[in-house]
């Protein structure tokens, strides 16, 4: 019987070998990904970038060919027209008033509701879930003629009110199934030892779950006060005295008397950004982490 030569053994062992080793390929596809979502996050921030930049712009330098991305001279004053040309501040603290009640409001009303239809056993439990999921693939017109209809009966047109209780009563099913996700994930023995314990469900829910429900509470508050501190339509309709405008209204209002400088209209885009910008910095581990615990994760 032949034998294999060992100097063809060796070659074939070589041609074998790749070129690159597994440890340098994986490193090669992450540097290409990290590069890859680079340039889709500054292509995400390119709009972000050049409205800041405009804010600080005379006018003549907004619709500038080529794009003046840094102004000759920063237009700070910018900032401080907006309060001269419409009460931007009274805008700004009812927006506080609004989006803070109705974000309590929302985060209060998903943990109880979330809480019994987690960890409560009652009759019919599962089909008013159902039902409640069943309302997410409602689109918000088809309701919005009944709720104005209501609202007017209750006298509460042009008050805050509409915007505020609705989200007290249990208003948004998708911050309540976030919860109940969470709270499912939570081990029955520590409710089963506290109730062993003599507490009852109120001391069980403040006490026991909410401690432990940071990252849910945070995710629940940065997605409700995005929706309240941007919601423009609710607003708009109940809302009539000036005096009572949020900043969505505000700042249409500024683009619509300021159509000749455009510089205000950024530089008040600018001032709504910021502090939506800066909670979702400071919450983002809690964020991250309540959403990859909520089963919106990927598992």
């Amino acid at each position: 019987m032949a034998t294999r030569s060992p100097a063809i053994s060796s070659v074939r062992s070589v041609t074998r070998q790749p070129l690159i080793s597994p440890v340098w390929s994986r490193r090669i596809g992450l540097i290409l990904l990290q590069i890859l979502m680079t340039v889709i996050l500054i292509s995400f921030l390119v709009p972000t970038l050049w409205m800041i930049s405009s804010s600080l712009k005379v006018s003549r330098e907004v619709f500038a060919h080529p794009i003046v991305w840094i102004p000759e001279s920063p237009q700070w004053r910018n900032y401080l027209k907006i309060f001269e040309v419409l009460p931007f501040g009274k805008f700004a603290w009812n927006t506080v008033v609004v989006t803070g009640l109705a974000v309590l409001g929302t985060v209060v009303s998903s943990l109880t509701v979330g809480y019994a239809f987690s960890r409560l056993r009652w009759p019919g439990r599962r089909f008013f879930f159902a039902l409640m999921i069943a309302t997410m693939m409602l689109p918000e017109v088809i309701t919005l003629i009944p709720r104005f209809l209501v609202f007017r009966w209750l006298g509460w047109i042009d008050t805050f009110l509409p915007l505020i209780v609705p989200y007290w009563a249990g208003a948004s099913a998708l911050y309540i199934f976030l919860v109940h996700q969470f709270f499912r994930g939570l081990p029955m023995e520590l409710e089963e030892a506290a109730l062993i314990d003599g507490a009852n469900r109120v001391q069980i829910l403040t006490q026991i779950l909410i401690p432990l429900s940071k990252p849910v509470i945070a995710t629940v508050a940065v997605f409700a006060l995005i929706q309240h501190y941007n919601s423009f339509l609710e607003p708009l309709i109940y809302l009539n005295g000036m005096d009572k405008w949020t900043l969505a209204l505000g700042i249409r209002a500024i683009n619509d008397s300021n159509v000749q400088n455009w510089e205000l209209v950024f530089a008040a885009g600018t001032l709504m950004l910021a502090p939506v910008l800066a909670l979702f910095i400071v919450a983002q581990r809690y964020f991250v982490q309540g959403i990859a615990m909520t089963g919106f994760g990927g598992r």
